[in-house]
């Protein structure tokens, strides 16, 4: 009881983040957008910037949003084809099925409590394919650590682009001094796994120590042989061809939802990867979905190409809860009622490296 109401609680500590950042967002724009309405001698009865959101919405180009949801959901795919990848060589050979589902489980737990979702993800493997916890967490970290290598590659070729207006958005953002937090706690983390290199011996070595120590050792032993499965990948291009496929059709999806937009239908393939750039900043910024600090990301994005804030909002609105609605949450309670009645499968194929 006492651990369901900690994780309720931290389920409405970052609920209510976002709902505070959006909240303010809204209620900024609405006032410039009343004093703009009483500027053009519109009675404020007859001005709604909330109607104006719907409306926008529901004029939307729903051919280009099913693209953009079809472009979404094959970045997934793909990146259930590279965890199979990153669990073949721990000799786990995983369905489909079971990969995928458990993916978007993990995106729609995310929801409710940001980065919640990796640990929902390793348990619906666990239970689906008898794949110890600690070792499905390990290529879960693998598959964390190479989003943030691409995102670093994508925030590069955009400062190559268009280097004088992103340096300055940088300096006087404050989320994006939030941001660098996340990038000093990669490096923290990444100096972790040099020290369980550093004592690799020790988890290898015989039982020495009290029952606690051994258990301690077991896990520690399966996260790393988690991690080290990148090394043991069949095919390292491959598996980096998929790594950059996915971010490519990140970008793809905001790119392509400019022309479900009219105010953004004009915007060049340039402008798409700046205003992605930004937008994914602002979904790893702890809110569930990144609800409110993706809003705001991408609203400055659009703004350096002359997309005023009302309609930089609009299409905030329009990417992130197509994508929410129609994918994330549909697919995650899919994934609810899918996965218990998907087979399990359990092929362990006998390695060196792998103890009874």
């Amino acid at each position: 009881m006492r651990s369901f109401l900690k994780s309720f609680l931290r389920f409405l500590i970052f609920l209510s983040i976002g709902v505070i950042i959006l909240y303010f967002i809204y209620d900024n724009l609405n006032t410039a957008y009343l004093e703009d309405c009483a500027l053009k001698g519109i009675p404020e009865e007859s001005c709604s910037l909330m109607q104006k959101l719907i409306d926008d919405f529901a004029s939307a180009s729903k051919f280009w949003l099913l693209i953009v949801i079809l472009t979404f959901m094959l970045s997934n795919i793909i990146r259930a084809i590279r965890w199979q990848m990153l669990l073949r060589p721990l000799g786990y050979e995983v369905s489909m099925g079971n990969s995928f589902f458990a993916i978007m489980l993990g995106y729609f737990a995310n929801l409710g409590l940001p980065r919640m979702g990796e640990f929902i993800r390793a348990g619906a493997l666990a239970r689906n394919e008898n794949i110890p916890f600690e070792r499905s967490m390990g290529t879960i970290v693998v598959d964390r650590v190479m989003d943030f290598i691409c995102l670093g590659i994508m925030l590069v070729l955009g400062f190559l682009f268009n280097f004088t207006a992103i340096w300055k958005f940088v300096v006087d953002s404050p989320l994006m001094q939030l941001t660098a937090y996340w990038y000093i706690m990669l490096i923290l983390f990444l100096l972790g796994l040099g020290f369980l290199w550093r004592i690799r011996r020790w988890l290898k070595s015989e039982k020495i120590g009290p029952a606690w120590i051994e258990k301690i050792k077991d896990i520690t032993r399966g996260f790393a042989e988690g991690l080290s499965s990148v090394r043991k990948v069949d095919n390292i291009p491959l598996f980096l061809f998929y790594s950059g496929a996915i971010w490519f059709l990140y970008y793809l999806m905001t790119y392509l939802c400019f022309f479900a937009y009219e105010p953004t239908s004009h915007l060049p393939p340039v402008a798409g990867l700046i205003v992605f750039d930004l937008g994914a900043i602002g979904m790893v910024i702890p809110s569930p979905g990144g609800m409110g600090t993706y809003h705001y990301m991408l609203m400055q994005g659009l703004l350096l190409f002359g997309v005023d804030r009302i309609s930089g909002f609009a299409f905030a609105n329009i990417l992130f809860f197509s994508i929410q609605i129609f994918c994330n949450i549909a697919f995650g309670l899919l994934a609810l009622a899918v996965l218990p009645r998907l087979k399990k499968k359990n092929v362990i194929t006998e390695t060196q490296d792998q103890k009874p």
